[in-house]
């Protein structure tokens, strides 16, 4: 019988030691990449980039940007794969064009594409514009989506059985120059180290998860 979706929310934990000797099969990884691909973001924008680590040379890349948080370079180097989240750094109308031709080609506007396209475009816009000149919180807001990939991906992880880390604990200025991140018009927010815990180790695994009661997060009305 297969488990419930709230069975790995509270299964899952962050891996605070990793087995270096097992590495993530293949046709997980490519799974992993899909939940990556398929998160949901505020008007579909899709704001990210993603570098993925899977040798020793890529994850010493990634270990460079730890020299201030030295506690959290042996899960970079110690897991299976790192993935390194940026996040866009400027959201334009060639980037919104972009989006929108990946959806006409997608077919998401074949009902009715001289109603439909322009309405997709013009909602977008209304909402980049919002943060861009009423907010005045754009990166933020891009940021926020960058966050909610995470999510998704964290929870999807458990689902596949590997461990993961989230870990803002890292240089955001030695990430972007050593993958040449601006350049590309992102920039680093946080990394994901990913495998097998190792059980001798892994302190954090045999702890009880600690929650707030309904009664502090919850109002039903």
């Amino acid at each position: 019988m297969e488990h419930d979706i709230t069975y790995y929310a509270k299964k899952r934990h962050t891996t605070k030691a990793y087995d270096p000797n097992r590495r993530i099969p293949d046709e997980t990884v490519e799974k992993l990449k899909e939940l990556l691909r398929f998160s949901p973001s505020s008007t579909n924008i899709q704001p990210w980039h993603f570098v993925i680590a899977s040798t020793q040379e890529g994850k010493a890349r990634v270990a460079k940007a730890t020299e201030k948080y030295p506690f959290n370079r042996p899960s970079i180097l110690n897991a299976s794969h790192v993935v390194v989240f940026a996040s866009r750094l400027a959201v334009d109308e060639d980037y919104l064009q972009h989006v929108l031709e990946q959806e006409d080609k997608d077919g998401r506007f074949d009902a009715d594409k001289e109603t439909h396209k322009p309405a997709m475009h013009g909602g977008r816009s209304l909402f980049v514009n919002l943060h861009k000149q009423d907010f005045k919180d754009v990166q933020h807001w891009m940021d926020k989506q960058v966050y909610l990939n995470l999510g998704q991906f964290l929870l999807g992880a458990a689902a596949l059985g590997v461990d993961a880390t989230p870990m803002e604990g890292i240089e955001i200025p030695v990430l972007d120059a050593e993958f040449g991140l601006r350049e590309k018009g992102y920039s680093a927010v946080f990394v994901v180290p990913l495998g097998y815990h190792d059980p001798e180790q892994d302190y954090n695994a045999s702890l009880p998860k600690s929650r707030l009661p309904y009664s502090d997060i919850l109002t039903e009305v």
